[in-house]
């Protein structure tokens, strides 16, 4: 068992255990203290969630400083919606799936949000105590719309040495941030400069393998879409490897497992890294399968 602070452990800590002025306050009052601090004031955490139970609680649980919290669900068939109406300072919205960019646009701009930032968070994203203090010490310039923030990637509750996954922005003020469709996920474009966080945010998904699994198909054909329509001079470095076909689902567990450090996180590091490199090959098999089927039409 993980000790209570234990690095590895994700996110679980009291969330208000890591700001010294606020250990002597009630709960009560320690929420009312974060609220009343200005970028926590004016900030709006928005969610997107489908099937999200094993998730929504503990991301849910960090966000208590929120007085108001847009989550769109794309029809749950699970306890995800009955967490969220639990949930005091959350406001929910259903709206049929069709992308990832169109589901965010609706739900930052038309869902009445009224503050001037929004904090854009996965329902596996669980704040740090860090992070949170951090906002509450936020001061942006006129200059700046929008902040990175960078991730401790998690295994069922273990944090892990390392990940494949990349500082995304999730803070920015709400007029002058759009999403657009980049592949099997979105792309956020902002107005003006981004800055970073200095904190990190724990990206802990406990849904089920199968679940994971049954998602990839789909993911890859996006992400080979993606591949096919875009030049390889404009890829991103990650996508020229994968349009190399065989080469990613070769490199990755290596890179997982040594240059991130994943065999000394054991089973997790293991399980992280065969995780990672099935999506490899699973979009492998989707640019092989659109090569030969180019090939036999063609030949007809």
């Amino acid at each position: 068992m993980i000790a209570q602070g234990d690095p590895n452990e994700c996110g679980v800590r009291d969330e208000f255990l890591s700001n010294p002025t606020s250990r002597n306050l009630s709960p009560y009052d320690q929420r009312a203290a974060q609220r009343s601090a200005p970028m926590l004031a004016s900030t709006t955490p928005v969610i997107l969630t489908f099937n999200e139970a094993p998730n929504i609680a503990r991301t849910l649980g960090k966000l208590g400083w929120a007085r108001d919290i847009v989550v769109v669900d794309s029809g749950s068939t699970d306890e995800t919606i009955a967490i969220c109406k639990a949930t005091p300072n959350v406001r929910l919205f259903h709206r049929s799936f069709d992308e990832h960019a169109s589901q965010w646009n609706f739900a930052i701009h038309e869902t009445n949000i009224v503050s001037e930032w929004v904090l854009a968070l996965d329902a596996d994203y669980v704040l740090s105590d860090g992070l949170v203090d951090e906002l509450i010490a936020l001061k942006p310039s006129a200059g700046i719309d929008g902040y990175d923030a960078r991730f401790r990637y998690c295994v069922f509750g273990r944090a892990l040495s390392g990940s494949l996954y990349p500082p995304v922005t999730v803070l920015f003020r709400r007029q002058h941030g759009r999403y657009k469709k980049d592949g099997h996920t979105q792309r956020l474009t902002v107005a003006g400069t981004v800055s970073s966080l200095a904190s990190e945010i724990f990206h802990d998904d406990r849904k089920p393998f199968s679940r994971w699994l049954s998602s990839q198909d789909r993911y890859a054909t996006l992400e080979c879409d993606l591949l096919a329509e875009t030049q390889t001079r404009h890829l991103r470095w990650k996508d020229k490897i994968r349009k190399m076909i065989l080469l990613a689902p070769l490199m990755t567990p290596v890179y997982c497992l040594i240059v991130k450090r994943g065999l000394l996180d054991g089973w997790a590091g293991l399980y992280y890294a065969a995780q990672r490199t099935i999506a490899e090959l699973i979009l492998s098999a989707k640019l092989i399968e659109r090569l030969l089927q180019k090939r036999g039409t063609a030949e007809k």
